[in-house]
């Protein structure tokens, strides 16, 4: 007997994996619960444990490929006795930004050879089918993992949110740098609260107003910009809020988040430090329908009471999605953050 495993529903409505890393070869033993199969989703590396014992009969999705829930991935002989595979169904390989642009050319998939890994159809290979420049040029890598979530996740909040950003200059001055993330944080969720409508989302035609703050904090990794998130930033100490903070970030760099630490955010954060330039206009992390920025914080010359004195000074940004916030509420709420984050002098 042999057991088919197949691509499980990891929840939040996913309905495609991709294989990251296999942990097991053709050929291998394994126990059951031994680490199987690597898979990415949601941003982040779920390790998925063999759901049986026996040996490794065939491996049926290679690393790199993106399969729907329910794809069987290997089979597994019981008791060490190799099974007998059939041939896996002829898949066409192809991400969802390639199965798009193949739309927009009008080229059929099922006649496209593809050229990358496991047969994987690219964009270039779509273009040369429907007749475009064939040239290939330059050292090409597929894009694979948290990027590829990266291409797919901005490419639909671009196309879908009509954005707006608004800028204010703050004085940091009396603010501890060092609690600069969580402090804001704090801040943040509870000018949320008199701004219903900026920690909410768009379904349909229907705006969810939620009634947790629990915002997304944008972190750079090897890998790409992920966004966990920090819970209950409303009620919460600030020191509670940089624990938090900092151990998300460590998992974050370290590519160990869990799936939940990922999903559920209200409004997120960015704060790039030195990296965040002047000022940047960040994209809604879409389903959500606001993002609040901080940038480069700096001494600068200000006028105080007909004087120029030096204060510690950055600009705060929030790009918001028109279609549910109000350019005057957006700009009232970015005040409200300030005014929270100003210690009088």
């Amino acid at each position: 007997m042999a057991y088919e495993f197949r691509l499980p529903d990891l929840g939040e409505g996913l309905t495609e994996g991709e294989v990251a890393r296999w942990l097991v070869a053709e050929g291998d033993e394994v126990a059951e619960d031994d680490p199987l199969v690597e898979v990415q989703t949601d941003k982040t590396t779920v390790e998925i444990p063999s759901p049986a014992a026996g040996r490794v009969a065939r491996i049926l999705v290679g690393e790199g490929e993106v399969v729907p829930v329910g794809t069987v991935l290997v089979v597994i002989g019981a008791d060490g006795a190799p099974a007998a595979a059939a041939e896996p169904p002829q898949r066409i390989q192809a991400t969802p930004l390639v199965r798009r642009l193949a739309q927009e050319l009008g080229v059929d998939l099922a006649i496209v050879t593809g050229s990358g890994p496991g047969g994987r159809i690219t964009d270039a290979d779509v273009r040369a089918a429907a007749g475009g420049d064939t040239a290939r040029e330059g050292r090409r890598e597929p894009v694979r993992g948290v990027r590829r979530r990266i291409v797919e996740h901005l490419a639909r909040a671009h196309r879908e949110v009509p954005a707006v950003t608004f800028v204010e200059e703050c004085d940091f001055t009396g603010v501890d740098l060092k609690l600069l993330l969580p402090t804001v944080l704090r801040a943040t969720a509870e000018s949320l609260r008199e701004f219903p409508e900026l920690n909410a989302r768009l379904e349909g035609d229907e705006i969810v107003y939620l009634d947790r703050y629990d915002l997304g904090i944008a972190v750079q990794t090897d890998q790409g910009l992920v966004v966990p998130v920090v819970r209950a930033c409303d009620s919460r100490p600030v020191e509670e809020l940089r624990a938090d903070v900092d151990a998300l970030a460590e998992r974050a760099r370290a590519g160990s988040l869990a799936p939940e630490e990922l999903r559920g955010s209200t409004f997120t954060v960015t704060s790039a430090g030195r990296l965040g330039g002047l000022l940047v206009t960040p994209l809604v992390n879409h389903p959500e329908v606001g993002i609040l920025g901080v940038h480069r914080i700096a001494p600068r010359p200000v006028v105080r009471d007909g004087e120029i004195v030096v204060r510690e000074v950055g600009n705060v940004s929030v790009t918001f999605d028109h279609r549910v916030v109000d350019g005057a509420r957006a700009a009232q709420f970015t005040l409200a953050v300030i005014g929270r984050l100003v210690v009088p002098t």
